[in-house]
């Protein structure tokens, strides 16, 4: 038999997959399933209807050889797109859905003639990733493969539904590579695209992506539905530590009920909890143009927070959210805060002048987070603890006028908390009850060890 030059691309993209993986040893479609609502159980899983029975691709935890994690996407290449047999599919991805030797996904799945490929979603910041926060590249087509991109940021509900019947789809891949933390938009891009393709009669497949800052716990406070927004739809810890296939599954089982969506997640192999991005061997592509690299991620859930502020969060330098500051802050910031003796982080006193957002050409004064033990280190409480020394030592501190704190934080508690003077144990504390909470409902949707 002859192969096409289509053919013998997309033969060659799984063939790297379906050859990384195979010595781990290759699963099967059996694993972990469940209806909607309800934990998996070991077995053969059932077929996804109409009713929105959630489907796992290969089984809990299955450990790869050490020095590699294999993504969702490669196990699914693996199974020979067996996933994808028989259905037009759209891709909601940006420049992250790359194979482990850097190619991107939509190029791959494109030359294989065993998928077909038929659209395109980008979300914020875009297919292409050029877009600042808050930006999208709108409508287009791809010049490398000629594919409609449709553009779902700001889209939800019917809206985003209508998107899906136009572009003429019959499952929505997902493949992006989140951060960790509820206010970094991609999870939300998510959850609309589940409800949306419920609305519209079609099914969701979700590749998955190690969460880069690890898994081991959830941290921070959980959303009041009050303040829900785009950067928080859905009562979650603010640090949720979930893999994206895993918030798809609580998403369905939890938040989606009264309109479940036909659910596979294809998992991670060789990914364990403990695990920080710099440990999986897989390249790191910026999921936006402020988060750089591995080590911005890690901060992100704490100083993110500064959003809020009139503060710079460090948007406009080379290492956004590693760095935080204002005009007319010395080094009396970073030594308030290194008196708090937080674990697992040093603050330096840093100086910098930011190209583009808040003090655009002005000099700041601030610190920059060195985190010299990652285990120990939480970043939402290194957060708190920076907000509470700030609002200390610079008489200039305050918040945006639209209290977008709130939105951040998921209420007004930690905002008012500070103003009163609560020092970081007792705005920490304050959370706590209802922490604990979503960590026993999160428990029921983990797939890894």
């Amino acid at each position: 038999m002859t192969l096409s030059r289509r053919g013998v691309l997309g033969l060659a993209g799984a063939i790297g997959s379906a050859g990384a993986l195979g010595a781990a040893g290759r699963t099967g479609p059996t694993g972990t399933t469940g209806t909607t609502g309800t934990p998996g159980t070991t077995g053969t899983p059932g077929t996804t209807g109409a009713t929105g029975t959630a489907r796992t691709v290969g089984t809990r935890a299955v450990i790869g050889p050490a020095g590699r994690v294999r993504t969702g996407f490669e196990r699914l290449a693996a199974d020979g797109y067996a996933a994808l047999a028989g259905e037009r599919v759209g891709v909601v991805t940006n420049p992250t859905g790359i194979t482990a030797d850097a190619r991107h996904l939509v190029d791959v799945l494109h030359a294989d003639e065993r998928v077909d490929l038929v659209a395109v979603f980008g979300p914020e910041h875009g297919f292409r990733g050029t877009a600042q926060a808050g930006g999208s590249e709108g409508a287009s087509r791809d010049p490398a493969t000629g594919l409609p991109v449709y553009d779902t940021y700001g889209r939800s509900g019917q809206q985003l539904a209508d998107v899906f019947t136009a572009a003429g789809v019959d499952t929505v891949v997902f493949d992006i590579q989140d951060v960790g933390a509820r206010f970094y938009t991609y999870i939300w891009t998510l959850y609309d695209c589940m409800r949306a393709a419920a609305l519209a009669g079609k099914a969701v497949v979700v590749l998955d992506r190690p969460n880069p800052v690890g898994g081991r716990r959830a941290a921070g406070p959980v959303l009041e539905r009050p303040y829900a927004s785009f950067v928080g739809r859905e009562p979650i810890a603010l640090a949720h530590g979930m893999t994206a296939a895993e918030l798809a599954r609580l998403f369905n089982g939890e938040f989606l009920t009264d309109t479940p969506v036909r659910l596979r997640t294809v998992p991670l192999s060789g990914w364990r909890r403990e695990s920080f991005f710099g440990e999986t061997g897989l390249p790191w592509m910026p999921p936006s143009p402020n988060m750089p690299t591995s080590d911005t991620a890690l901060a992100y859930a704490g100083t993110c927070l500064f959003e809020g502020t009139n503060l710079s969060e460090g948007r406009g330098t080379t290492t956004p959210f590693e760095v935080v500051g204002a005009e007319g802050i010395d080094r009396r910031w970073a030594e308030e805060a290194n008196g708090l003796g937080l674990p697992g982080v040093w603050f330096r006193e840093a100086y910098f002048t930011p190209t583009f957002s808040k003090h655009q050409g002005k000099v700041c004064g601030g610190v920059r987070l060195i985190v010299h033990d990652r285990d120990a280190f939480d970043p939402v409480r290194a957060g708190i603890g920076l907000l509470i020394t700030a609002r200390r030592v610079w008489s200039g501190f305050g918040w945006r006028a639209d209290h977008w704190i709130d939105r951040l934080t998921g209420s007004d508690r930690v905002r008012t908390l500070v103003d009163a003077g609560a020092d970081v144990d007792e705005v920490v504390g304050d959370w706590a009850v209802g922490l604990a909470r979503f960590g026993a409902v999160r428990e029921k949707y983990l797939l890894y060890p």
